[in-house]
């Protein structure tokens, strides 16, 4: 009986780490190899993409891919984190923050922006993760980076008073959904609208629901993450970066590492090499006037 190759869409629960569900895919699959693209925060729920044995040579591919979160930002209270599983930091009264103000903060938070990370993140500084740093006690300045979000919008926005630190403060909750390039840090965007506003924010939920071409709605619950739910590698691969179909003869080359020569003009629908029997034979890339695959798939996968 062959290894189980292909990749698995999971929903994740909140409360685990992203390692807890490749840990939980490892023992239903029966294999160690196992990776995932794109970690979530235990707070969060939501998509989790994995890869499963030669599968997981296509996680580089999707890991970049643009995605989509719901949201809760609660504006009037800063946390150390930027969300609810932090140490309150700051809190000031949300009462006088209109919808006028949210908006205008919120388009400055659309578009192409410099974003500093949150400090308690997965960013390594100096060969260290930033989060381990941070729990040592240590001072850690991460260096802005540029990431798009092309969406920002309000779905709902409520107001009212809670207990904070015991004292009862009015705040403001807004429910959101956000589209943005790989690397955007959802708790940013809640700090940074709080900062903009002059009442400090944090995130309170989070949910992925949307990967490249991949939707939470067809993730595995923890308890179904079964060989039948794999994805093939073929089909993942056309649907992030396009089919290009060979030949049988053209495949064989391809897998022993010859080029195909003269052929570059075909990388029009994609890079994904699939051949006559629908498998993927691997990525190709150009080499001048010729195709060459730069990652090849197991003949069996």
């Amino acid at each position: 009986m062959s290894d189980p190759t292909g990749i698995l869409l999971v929903d994740k629960p909140g409360g685990m780490t992203s390692h807890d569900v490749v840990a939980r895919a490892r023992r239903a699959l029966g294999t160690r190899k196992v990776g995932h693209a794109g970690t979530l925060d235990p707070m969060a729920t939501g998509l989790l993409v994995l890869g499963v044995g030669a599968s997981t040579r296509l996680l580089t591919f999707i890991v970049g891919l643009d995605k989509t979160y719901e949201a809760t930002i609660r504006l009037g209270v800063s946390t150390d984190t930027d969300d609810a599983e932090g140490e309150l930091t700051a809190a000031a009264s949300a009462e006088s923050v209109t919808d006028v103000d949210i908006r205008a903060g919120i388009d400055a938070l659309t578009g192409t922006i410099d974003q500093v990370p949150s400090a308690v993140s997965a960013i390594k500084v100096d060969g260290r993760r930033a989060y381990d740093r941070v729990r040592v006690g240590e001072q850690v300045e991460l260096a802005a980076r540029t990431v798009t979000v092309s969406r920002f919008e309000v779905r709902n926005a409520r107001r009212g008073g809670a207990d904070v630190d015991g004292t009862a403060l009015p705040l403001v909750d807004l429910d959101v959904v956000v589209d943005c390039s790989s690397g955007t840090y959802i708790r940013a965007l809640a700090r940074d609208l709080g900062a903009s506003l002059g009442v400090g924010g944090h995130l309170t939920a989070l949910r992925r629901t949307r990967i490249g071409p991949f939707l939470v709605a067809d993730g595995a619950a923890l308890d179904d993450m079964t060989a039948a739910r794999l994805l093939a590698p073929a089909a993942v691969a056309t649907a992030v970066l396009g089919a290009v179909p060979v030949t049988a003869d053209e495949a064989r080359d391809l897998r022993h590492g010859k080029r195909l020569l003269g052929a570059a003009d075909r990388l029009v629908s994609g890079t994904a090499a699939i051949d006559p029997d629908g498998r993927l034979v691997g990525i190709l890339e150009r080499r001048g006037n010729d195709l060459k695959s730069a990652m090849n798939m197991a003949e069996g996968s």
